[in-house]
């Protein structure tokens, strides 16, 4: 059996995915997926050495494809909020296999295909990484994903979440993480799952963090309380 991937120690290109909806995707729950582009070296070789110095340049991630996917592929611009429309990189029949995979919050209303789902499923098993943000949870629930598992999703939907799927254990967190699944509260609680997932893949073990450290200091992330412990109403005394 052949080991998992190091995405910590990628020793060859790392492959990440991000899964469209033929619905409508917000904007903020995929636009998390640029930090990792942040610590690619297209991205940070052109930067001045006096914002980033050479030895943290030198941590930077050699090679890493995005592939935006959806079940039509480029043949169907996908729809994001906003009036955007992107031209998919891939369909499920192209896509090779992915490492990282995001999901975002679709359109209420709309009702993932049994395609979809199917490509869910697939990828899930296959990746080392399984992101949710938002109402983006929705997609592997239907996919029966979450039975036995520890997700959150927005805190008003939780109520909703916990009838749909009694056998996941659901909580009011900014974010948490399940063995490969990593899942997010609404919209800009996907800034703070990504800040996690970046300090805890390639920042674990560098004083500082390394360049993950330095590229979202730059970026200016946010540090929250994982338990929305700042948030008035739950102010700890």
């Amino acid at each position: 059996m052949s080991q998992p991937f190091n995405l910590s120690k990628p020793n060859r290109p790392i492959h990440i995915g991000i899964i469209l909806m033929a619905g409508e995707t917000e904007i903020l729950d995929v636009a998390p997926i640029d930090m990792i582009h942040g610590l690619t070296k297209q991205f940070i070789d052109p930067i001045p050495d006096a914002l980033v110095d050479p030895e943290l340049k030198s941590q930077a991630l050699e090679k890493v494809h995005f592939h935006w996917i959806s079940e039509a592929g480029s043949s169907v611009p996908s729809r994001l909020t906003g009036g955007i429309s992107l031209v998919p990189t891939d369909n499920f029949a192209t896509c090779p296999g992915l490492d990282i995979v995001l999901i975002g919050a679709h359109n209420i209303g709309y009702n993932p295909s049994e395609g979809e789902l199917a490509f869910t499923r697939k990828v899930f098993d296959e990746c080392t990484a399984f992101i949710t943000v938002c109402a983006g949870v929705e997609v592997p629930l239907r996919a029966g994903l979450l039975q036995g598992k520890t997700a959150t999703g927005p805190k008003e939907f939780l109520p909703m979440l916990r009838g749909a799927s009694p056998g996941t254990n659901w909580v009011e967190k900014r974010w948490v993480r399940d063995g490969k699944l990593w899942t997010s509260g609404a919209l800009l609680n996907g800034m703070d799952l990504i800040r996690a997932f970046g300090e805890e893949v390639w920042g674990s073990g560098k004083e500082g963090n390394g360049l993950v450290g330095r590229m979202l200091d730059m970026g200016s992330f946010p540090v929250r309380n994982v338990d929305y412990a700042d948030v008035d109403g739950n102010l700890q005394e």
